[in-house]
C-alpha cells in the first residue's frame, strides 16, 4: 500500500481544523415590506459561529452578528430591511480563512392578505386532531428517511395512526356541511420524537410540516381550500418548550438555551401559583421553568435571541400560510412579559388577528386575569385577548349540570352561577367556550342514547356569549375518558382510514343517533350565521328556580331567546316572570323545528314544557 506523505496528512488536518459548513437557516426566505424591518437569520452548521459573515443587497445591512456562548454550531445575523428593500435574491456569504459559502437567500414579495382575518364569538371552531381524523395519503405513514419513523398501530391507542392534511383536506365538504367556520388543528410541525408524538406538541423544526402529515405546500392548499368555503384556520404552536430531539438540545447555543439547563426538574403543573399573592419563589419557578415533561425541554423566553426566533417564526407562518388565529399552548408556563411582546409583534404586522392561549386554570377569577384588560391585573396587561374558559369545561364534566336536576341548587343553576361571574372578565365576547378538548375527558363518558342533556350542553355552547369551539367526534357522540391514556379520548373518525367498514362523513354511514346529533349542531351553526345577536349581543339570564333556564341575546339587529327545561318530566310555569322580555301573544319561530309558538298565551300566563325541550325562538314583527 502506498503511503500518504506526512505533509499531507498534517495538511489534511489543517484544514479539517477551521473547516466549516452552513447547513440550515432559518427562516427559510423572508419578505420585503414587513412593519418590522429586523430579519434574525438562525444560521446552523459545523463550526460556523466563528465565520466572518456579509450580504451585498441593495437595502440590506447587517445590524449586527450574535456569536453565543454555546455550541460552535450556531450564529445568529441580525439583518435591517429598508422600506425601499425590492424582492430577490440575495447572496449570503461566510468566509473563513481561504474557506467561503455562499448560499442564496430569497426576499419575497408579500401575499396578497386572505388570511390572518382572526376570529372571533361570531365564529364556531372545531377541534381536529390530525393523527385521528382521516389518511388521505398512506404514503407518508411511514418516512424512512427520519430518525424515528414511528410505524402506525390504529390497534394501539397510544401511537401513530396515520392521519394527515391530505385527509383533512379530503373532508372539507363534511366540516362545511357542519357549519363550523374555523378549524383548530393540533400541531403539524415536526415531531421526529422517540414513540412517534403522534400528537404534535414536541417540536423538533419550527419552520417544516411533519412529513408524516405532509409537507409545507399541503398545508399551505389545506387553507387555500379551507379559505374557499369561508372556514378560518388556527395554527396550534408552542413556545414554552420544545421536543427533546430538537438540534437546539443536543447542541445548545447558548448556556440559557433552557430553563433550568442544568438540573432538570419537572414542573409542577400548579398555575395557582402565578396569580398567588403568598407564593414562594421556589414554588413560582417549578411552575414556569421546569420541564412540562423530560422529553419537552422548557425554553426560556428571556433569552433575546430565542425569543426573536419564536416571533419571527409565528409571523413567518401568518405570512406563508395565511393562517387566521393561533392557539397557545401552555401559555401561562412562558414568560407572560416576553409572550405580551410576542402578541404586540405579531398584532403590528396583522392588526385583525387573534389568539387564544391556554392557561388552565380551574377558577374563573384565575382565568380572567390573563386576558387583557382585565380588572384583577392590578394594571398588568398581558395583551391576550382571548382565553378558554376551562371552569365551564370542568363544570360539564359527564353533562353534569344538565343531567343532575333534582337538587334545585344544582343542574342548570350551576350554568347560570357560572355565567353570572363573567363580570370578572374584561370582554367575555373573547372566551373560548368548550365542554372537552384533547387534553380532557369527553363530555360525554360512556355511550348515550338520551340526547336530551347532551343537546342542552350543546345549545348552551353555541347560542351563549363567547367564542364556541367544537372537538372532533362531537357531533358524532364520541365518547371517552382518559383512563388508560389520552388516546381513549382521541379516537379515529370511522371511515377516515383504510379498511374502516363504514365511513361517518356521509349520513349513510352514521347511526340515526349520530345523525340526529349532527343535525342538531349543523342546524345550530348554521342559523349563527344569519343572527348577529350570537356574535355580540347582550346577554339576560333569569334563574332556573323553576327547572327553567331562559335567556335572551339581543343587539341593534337581532336577538333570540333560548328556553331549557332541565326536567325530566312535563313543566308548566308561570311566565309573568319573564315579562321585561317576553310580551303576551308575542310569536316567536322556532330555529331547531321551525314552529310557531307563543310562550306567553293570551288566555293563560303558564306554559307547558316537555321533558327536556329546548326552543332557540326568534322574535316575529
Amino acid at each position: 500500500m502506498k503511503k500518504i506523505p506526512l505533509f499531507l496528512l498534517a495538511l489534511s488536518s489543517f484544514l479539517s481544523s477551521w473547516a466549516f459548513s452552513v447547513d440550515k437557516i432559518d427562516p427559510p426566505f423572508w419578505w420585503t415590506g414587513m412593519k418590522d424591518s429586523s430579519l434574525q437569520l438562525q444560521i446552523y452548521g459545523k463550526d460556523i459561529k466563528a465565520a466572518d459573515f456579509s450580504v451585498d443587497y441593495p437595502g440590506v445591512t447587517i445590524d449586527s452578528i450574535a456569536r453565543l456562548d454555546g455550541s460552535p454550531n450556531w450564529q445568529f445575523v441580525y439583518l435591517n430591511i429598508s422600506p425601499k428593500t425590492q424582492p430577490g435574491e440575495m447572496t449570503l456569504k461566510w468566509k473563513e480563512g481561504n474557506q467561503v459559502i455562499e448560499k442564496e437567500y430569497s426576499l419575497k414579495p408579500r401575499k396578497e392578505q386572505k388570511g390572518a382575518q382572526g376570529f372571533s364569538s361570531a365564529d364556531v371552531l372545531y377541534l381536529i386532531m390530525p393523527d385521528r381524523f382521516a389518511d388521505g395519503d398512506t404514503t407518508n405513514n411511514v418516512v424512512e428517511t427520519m430518525a424515528h419513523p414511528s410505524k402506525i398501530d390504529r390497534n394501539n391507542p397510544n401511537v401513530r395512526h396515520g392521519g394527515d392534511i391530505k385527509g383533512i383536506l379530503d373532508n372539507i365538504d363534511y366540516l362545511d356541511s357542519l357549519g363550523i367556520t374555523a378549524v383548530w388543528v393540533n400541531p403539524v410541525l415536526e415531531n421526529d420524537m422517540p414513540g412517534g408524538s403522534y400528537h404534535g406538541y414536541a417540536t423538533t423544526d419550527y419552520y417544516a410540516i411533519d412529513p408524516r402529515f405532509g409537507s409545507n405546500d399541503e398545508y399551505v392548499a389545506l387553507i387555500d381550500s379551507l379559505h374557499g368555503k369561508g372556514i378560518k384556520m388556527v395554527m396550534d404552536m408552542i413556545f414554552n418548550h420544545s421536543g427533546i430531539a430538537h438540534p437546539w438540545i443536543s447542541d445548545l447555543p447558548a448556556s440559557d438555551w433552557l430553563n433550568l439547563q442544568d438540573n432538570y426538574k419537572q414542573t409542577n403543573y400548579r398555575l395557582s401559583t402565578i396569580n398567588d399573592p403568598y407564593v414562594s419563589d421556589y414554588d413560582k419557578m417549578l411552575t414556569t421553568d421546569g420541564w412540562f415533561v423530560y422529553g419537552m425541554p422548557d425554553l426560556n423566553q428571556n433569552n433575546p435571541h430565542l425569543m426573536k426566533y419564536l416571533i419571527q417564526n409565528s409571523i413567518w407562518w401568518i405570512e406563508n400560510s395565511q393562517i387566521d388565529g393561533i392557539r397557545m399552548d401552555t401559555y401561562a408556563y412562558a414568560d407572560k412579559d416576553r409572550m405580551g411582546e410576542w402578541i404586540e409583534a405579531v398584532e403590528r404586522e396583522y392588526p385583525d388577528f387573534n389568539i387564544v392561549g391556554e392557561c388552565w386554570l380551574g377558577d374563573v377569577a384565575g382565568v380572567a386575569k390573563w386576558q387583557s384588560g382585565s380588572p384583577l391585573a392590578n394594571g398588568y396587561d398581558t395583551k391576550l385577548k382571548t382565553v378558554m374558559d376551562f371552569p365551564l369545561m370542568t363544570l360539564s364534566e359527564n353533562l353534569a349540570p344538565f343531567k343532575a336536576q333534582t337538587d334545585p341548587w344544582n343542574g342548570l343553576n350551576k350554568i347560570y352561577d357560572h355565567f353570572a361571574l363573567d363580570y370578572v372578565y374584561a370582554d367575555p365576547n373573547k372566551v373560548l367556550r368548550f365542554l372537552d378538548n384533547h387534553d380532557t375527558d369527553r363530555v360525554i363518558k360512556e355511550d348515550i342514547e338520551d340526547l336530551g342533556p347532551w343537546k342542552q350542553a350543546i345549545a348552551l355552547l353555541l347560542t351563549t356569549p363567547g367564542i364556541p369551539q367544537l372537538y372532533y367526534g362531537t357531533e358524532l357522540l364520541m365518547s371517552g375518558t382518559r383512563e388508560g391514556g389520552d388516546g381513549n379520548i382521541r379516537k379515529d373518525m370511522p371511515g377516515g382510514f383504510p379498511g374502516d367498514s363504514v365511513s361517518v362523513f356521509t349520513p349513510e354511514g352514521r347511526t340515526p343517533l349520530q345523525n340526529e346529533a349532527f343535525d342538531f349542531i349543523s342546524s345550530i351553526n348554521k342559523w349563527r350565521r344569519s343572527n348577529t345577536a350570537a356574535a355580540n349581543g347582550s346577554f339576560k339570564h333569569f334563574m332556573p328556580t323553576n327547572g327553567i333556564y331562559l335567556f335572551e341575546r339581543k343587539n341593534d339587529k337581532d336577538s333570540y331567546i333560548v328556553v331549557m327545561n332541565g326536567r325530566d318530566e312535563e313543566n308548566e310555569v308561570e311566565m309573568e316572570r319573564y315579562q321585561e322580555i317576553i310580551e303576551p301573544g308575542r310569536k316567536y319561530k322556532d330555529i331547531l323545528t321551525g314552529e310557531i309558538i307563543i310562550l306567553r298565551p293570551v288566555t293563560t300566563d303558564s306554559y307547558v314544557f316537555s321533558p327536556r325541550e329546548i326552543r332557540i325562538l326568534e322574535p316575529i314583527d
